[in-house]
């Protein structure tokens, strides 16, 4: 018996209409209705071609520039008898086949069939959740390193954020204390139910994948570790398998993905949307190879942030690093280095992408030539980046952001290490500057080096003129003027170190200190002022009057302004201390710690923060009064 190849019967198209034609005329037949194979023919036209819809994109060929008129009449005449890149045809049904999609007819032209032959993403592989609806952020939300663990419950909290695929830090945390239970109340409060806005709370603390929901950008996945409650703005799937984490992870990545997503959606991605995305059930081999691809990808990004100082999972500053740098190198070389590793990770993962998107593309079947015409519609796509806070930054920006990582790690040790959390710039209360305490710590941390050969090598690249950062000549200069400023950006406006100083901007000041805003309480204001700040005071009187009695007139006018200005400090952290307020309330001159979700019975009398109020909450009082070096925190 002769076996016969269906496939290949089938693919041919006009075989195929034969056949079909034939079938038609025999099935009437048997029913005692006489068809011509006219009749067949048109019956098989309207129900496998029929209601074609022919869409002619003529938007390039408006013209309007001098040099090009419009050739839009044109295009659409040449066009009329040709398939190519204006004129698409597409069968009506196969907008039916994803619901409610936008027009896409370019995209459903190529890939409609993978929406019919694929199982979809919530259908069969993992349960897709939106998140929970945020109200009174200001409340609820922190970023991690501006609570500690106390009284309350803080979770991750995942909420989108910016365009990264594969690994993202997660800096957000939510208090979820009692399960949330206040929370709850205050939305039942406000909305009638709590469970209008905390929803999928079965999937809180579970693994998955999560994503930003609304970007421009396009679908960009990332894994969600466990421990993690998830909000609107960043949808998850939950994997049924959990081996399959991974595999989905590469596939939500690819630029196949992106062109079947476009098919339902423009910018939105909805968990309605992503769930209905069309996913193979691949062979174990072939899961297996996309999903070493995927936790390639997420190991060299997470290494990469290990450097990052505000990353949960931060280690030390990239030119520490021992397993990248040697010891010995001076600290140009170990730049050098850093940018030629950089730039060797960000090639490797793009390498990786690319092959991820090969191997994506041929799981679904598709043509090289079909692939050519996928990535005409999806053009240019944002490529693998290693290092996400840098990206479009120059080699030069780079070379200074690695150098002010360092000194800011060398100043979180101090902050870290001292016994009140108060380091002053001075030399008070019997302690050393801060810049010999930076100075210290520079030489613990190259111990193989001259200390201070590393800071004359440190110094002349602060030295340099580099876009965005500010030109230091020495230490003393970084720590006055440039630290303070910085740590506010690098902690997105919720520092944890608060330089209080007497004069503001880029002015001397008579008097300084770094203080930790985790030990900032009642007690150690009340420090600062009557310990560092008097001895500092009692320093300037003394050097004036010994000036005044040499004679030194400029010397004395110079200590008399200090004495005056830290004393006018001093009036001003006293007002803090005690929670001067006069005028209305929440305005200029009102100094409490005005926490807006608290009665006023709550409210502390006086300086005494409660940490879980956040960072805005409680710097807002010496924002006011003008004791912070930079004006404008929050």
């Amino acid at each position: 018996m002769k076996r016969v190849n269906v496939k290949a019967i089938l693919a041919d198209a006009d075989l195929r209409r034969k056949l079909m034609v034939s079938t038609i005329q025999a099935t009437q037949a048997r029913e005692g209705i006489e068809t011509t194979a006219e009749q067949a023919d048109r019956a098989y036209y309207v129900v496998t071609e029929g209601e074609m819809s022919a869409f002619f994109n003529l938007e390039p060929y408006r013209g309007g520039k001098l040099t090009e008129g419009d050739k839009r009449h044109e295009m659409f005449v040449r066009s009329l008898d040709a398939l190519g890149r204006v004129r698409f045809d597409v069968p009506r049904r196969d907008f039916a086949t994803i619901d409610g999609a936008p027009l896409a007819y370019k995209q459903l032209s190529l890939v409609f069939a993978l929406f019919r032959e694929n199982p979809t993403l919530g259908e069969h592989f993992a349960s897709v959740q939106g998140g929970m609806n945020s109200t009174e952020s200001e409340r609820f939300i922190r970023y991690r390193w501006e609570v500690m663990s106390g009284m309350r419950k803080w979770m991750s909290f995942s909420k989108g954020g910016a365009f990264s695929r594969f690994y993202a830090d997660l800096d957000l945390v939510m208090d979820w204390t009692d399960s949330g239970s206040d929370y709850k109340d205050v939305v039942k409060e406000k909305y009638g139910s709590a469970s209008r806005f905390v929803k999928s709370e079965a999937y809180y603390g579970k693994p998955g994948i999560t994503w930003t929901e609304m970007t421009s950008k396009g679908l960009n996945a990332r894994r969600l570790p466990e421990g993690v409650i998830f909000n609107c703005k960043g949808p998850c799937a939950f994997p049924r398998a959990e081996e399959d984490a991974d595999y989905l992870l590469a596939v939500l990545n690819s630029s196949l993905a992106q062109m079947l997503m476009n098919c339902l959606t423009s910018r939105s991605y909805g968990s309605t949307y992503v769930a209905r995305l069309p996913v193979p059930d691949a062979s174990r081999d072939i899961k297996s190879s996309l999903k070493s691809m995927a936790i390639e990808i997420f190991n060299a990004k997470e290494r990469w942030d290990i450097g990052n100082e505000v990353a949960g999972t931060f280690q030390l500053p990239w030119a520490l690093r021992r397993d990248l740098l040697c010891d010995e190198e001076l600290f140009g070389k170990k730049l050098d280095r850093l940018a030629t590793i950089e730039q060797g990770e960000q090639t490797h993962i793009r390498s990786i992408y690319a092959k991820l998107d090969d191997e994506v593309y041929r799981i679904y079947g598709i043509t090289d030539s079909a692939r050519k015409l996928i990535e005409g519609v999806l053009g240019e796509r944002p490529p693998e980046v290693l290092w996400p806070q840098m990206e479009g930054k120059t080699a030069e920006q780079k070379r200074m952001e690695h150098v002010w990582r360092l000194l800011s790690y060398a100043v979180k040790r101090v902050l870290e290490a001292d016994d009140d959390g108060i380091v002053p710039f001075n030399a008070v209360n019997g302690e050393p500057r801060l810049v010999e305490r930076v100075r210290h710590e520079l030489a613990e941390l190259f111990p193989d080096r001259d200390a201070s050969q590393v800071e004359v090598e440190i110094v002349n690249e602060l030295n340099q003129t580099v876009k965005g950062y500010r030109r230091c000549a020495s230490l003393d200069a970084w720590l006055d003027n440039a630290f303070f400023e910085y740590h506010c950006g690098l902690y997105k406006n919720r520092p944890i170190f608060w330089h209080i100083a007497s004069a503001q901007g880029t002015a001397r000041f008579a008097f300084g200190a770094l203080i930790h805003y985790h030990r900032f309480d009642r007690n150690r204001l009340a420090k600062l002022r009557a310990t560092y700040l008097r001895d500092a005071i009692e320093e300037f009187r003394r050097e004036a009057s010994l000036a005044d009695k040499a004679g030194a007139t400029a010397d004395r006018l110079e200590w008399q302004a200090k004495l005056e200005e830290a004393q006018a400090l001093d009036v001003k952290l006293q007002a803090i201390q005690e929670g001067h307020h006069e005028g209305a309330e929440g305005g200029d001159r009102d100094l409490r710690i005005l926490t807006p979700w608290k009665t006023s019975e709550e409210r502390p009398n006086g300086w005494d923060p409660d940490l879980d109020d956040g960072v805005k909450v409680n710097i807002e009082p010496l924002q006011k009064a003008g004791v912070l070096r930079v004006a404008k925190v929050v």
